[in-house]
C-alpha cells in the first residue's frame, strides 16, 4: 500500500462509508500500528441493518505462522498476482478476508534525491480514499 498513511476522523469514515462510529486512534499510521478498517458486516438484521462495519486492526498482515507482530513490516504490500502463492497471504486470500482501509492521504518515499523523502499522495477533491486490503 504505502510506507504510512493518514487516517481520517471517525466521523468522516462513518459519513463516507455508512458505518457506525468508532473510537479515534492515531492519525499517522505506520506498519505495525493499530488503525481502523472496514469490512462486510457478519450479521445484518433489522436491529443492525448496516452492510459494513468499522473495526480496528494492525496495519500490515500478521501471518498465521507468526508468534508476534515483528513480521508486519514485511507484509503490508501484497501483489494481487502472487497473493494466493505467498505463505503470508494465501490463507487470508483463500478465506476471502478482505477489507477497505480508509485514508485521507498516503505517503510514499520519493527517491529522486537519493534519500527517501515522504511524499503525500491524496485525492485532488480532498475526499477519502478506500484502499483494498486482506
Amino acid at each position: 500500500m504505502c510506507s504510512h498513511y493518514e487516517a481520517p476522523s471517525p466521523q468522516r469514515v462513518a459519513e463516507t462509508f455508512g458505518v457506525g462510529p468508532f473510537e479515534e486512534g492515531k492519525l499517522q499510521l505506520y506498519p505495525g500500528y493499530t488503525g481502523p478498517f472496514i469490512r462486510n458486516a457478519y450479521h445484518v438484521d433489522e436491529e443492525s441493518p448496516a452492510l459494513m462495519e468499522a473495526l480496528t486492526g494492525v496495519f500490515g498482515l500478521i501471518p498465521t505462522w507468526s508468534k508476534d507482530t515483528k513480521n508486519v513490516c514485511s507484509t503490508y504490500n501484497c501483489r494481487s498476482e502472487t497473493a494466493s502463492q505467498r505463505p503470508s497471504y494465501c490463507t487470508a486470500k483463500r478465506k476471502a478476508q478482505r477489507c477497505i482501509t480508509s485514508a485521507a492521504a498516503i505517503y510514499e518515499p520519493d527517491w529522486r534525491t537519493g534519500t527517501p523523502i515522504a511524499t503525500l499522495i491524496g485525492r485532488a477533491d480532498v475526499e477519502l480514499m478506500g484502499i483494498a486490503g486482506l
